[in-house]
């Protein structure tokens, strides 16, 4: 076996992992579009995914109907959302996959046209202007982003009980956990972050209070499913939707060392080489990677995903520098990807004009490798 250390067991929680190759949270857009729930499309393409002891974190979901900012992704705040994962979660479970889900509340990474003609809400009323983003519209139209509407304080603990409802939801759909969406420039981030909120509240200014909501979202997690089945997901580099800290290392010291005493199940990095979101490939040079960075600050399991390829992955998991790698576009094109790298098969390209709406196309139509073979 060519990369031993990735198929190596690994304890998760109460999870017993029968490797370390995750599928990282992916938004692919090909929810019901009325009711934003997932159909059975989606549970084929997960069930696609899943293999025995694998760990998936399904893709972030809206806590709320205002949390949202793109068509066709699935939410986790109705009945219907519910029953839709569940199909979901039963086809992953009949496999014998483990499946997180990653809860979300895109803030000011929206647009007036999802919310009935109200402002997309963020720590403070900053529009993201960074050259070349753009927002989508409800009707899938291109426009600049509108300046979004700062939370009062007493809101700000309703995002809180948003997110202890959406973990309450997730368990009744049949995850076996969640992830907490802290990364890639949306809410929970653009309160972390000093670019993106000056705030005068206790939820603004010192790194304290600026990471005061991010910890409160992860206790209410927490008060749902237990601390061993709630994971974090963090950017510290990244520079998604207009973020970045202008300097990342003091604010981000804090969140680990905090997140770190909470006993969670994974601590999750995005690292720099993969922080455009999906929109584009980023590729940075002489930026220190995230997983090494931290590894020292974080006693717990960890997870990172970003552009990693069989063999960078498996050196870092040899070298110590993390536990598990989420894999995204190169699983999305490689449905049996564990299958493939432990047996050192060729990879499928991704086609990216393909990974955002549509139907089977780009989503549930990619060959396994024995059927390529044969082909």
């Amino acid at each position: 076996m060519k990369f031993e250390a990735l198929f190596k067991p690994l304890q998760v929680g109460p999870y017993k992992l029968a490797h370390r190759v995750a599928l990282a949270p992916l938004t692919r857009m090909r929810a019901e579009r009325e009711s934003f729930s997932p159909r059975p499309l989606n549970a084929e393409y997960y069930s696609q995914r899943a293999t025995q002891g694998g760990l998936i974190i399904a893709e972030a979901s809206p806590v709320l109907s205002h949390g949202r900012g793109n068509p066709a992704t699935p939410g986790i705040y109705s009945e219907a959302q519910i029953a839709g994962w569940r199909k979901v979660t039963d086809a992953v479970h009949a496999k014998g996959g483990i499946i997180f889900l990653q809860l979300w509340h895109v803030g000011r990474v929206s647009h007036s046209s999802f919310h009935g003609g109200e402002l997309p809400v963020s720590a403070s009323a900053i529009a993201i202007k960074a050259e070349g983003m753009k927002a989508m519209t409800a009707d899938g139209k291109i426009s600049d982003y509108e300046t979004p509407r700062a939370l009062e304080t007493d809101e700000v603990k309703g995002i809180v009980e948003a997110f202890r409802q959406g973990a309450k939801n997730a368990l009744a759909a049949g995850f076996d956990g969640v992830e907490i969406h802290g990364a890639n420039g949306y809410l929970l981030e653009q309160f972390l972050q000093s670019r993106s909120n000056q705030r005068t509240d206790q939820y603004g200014g010192s790194i304290e209070n600026r990471a005061r909501l991010l910890l409160e979202v992860t206790q209410a997690a927490i008060d749902v499913w237990g601390a061993n089945r709630v994971g974090v997901r963090l950017s510290p580099h990244g520079i998604a939707n207009d973020s970045g800290e202008p300097d990342p290392m003091p604010l981000y010291t804090h969140v680990v060392k905090a997140i770190d005493k909470l006993g969670l199940a994974y601590l999750h990095f995005i690292e720099p080489r993969s922080s455009g979101a999906g929109r584009a490939d980023v590729h940075w040079e002489n930026v220190p990677s995230a997983m090494v960075l931290f590894r020292p600050l974080y006693s717990g399991v960890l997870m990172t995903a970003g552009g990693f390829t069989g063999e960078t992955a498996n050196a870092a998991i040899a070298d110590g520098h993390a536990d598990i790698i989420a894999f995204g576009r190169i699983f999305i094109s490689n449905p049996d990807l564990p299958r493939r790298l432990r047996h050192d098969y060729p990879i499928t390209p991704y086609n990216r004009a393909t990974f955002y709406g549509g139907e089977e196309k780009g989503y549930t139509d990619y060959p396994v490798y024995d059927e390529l073979a044969t082909a």
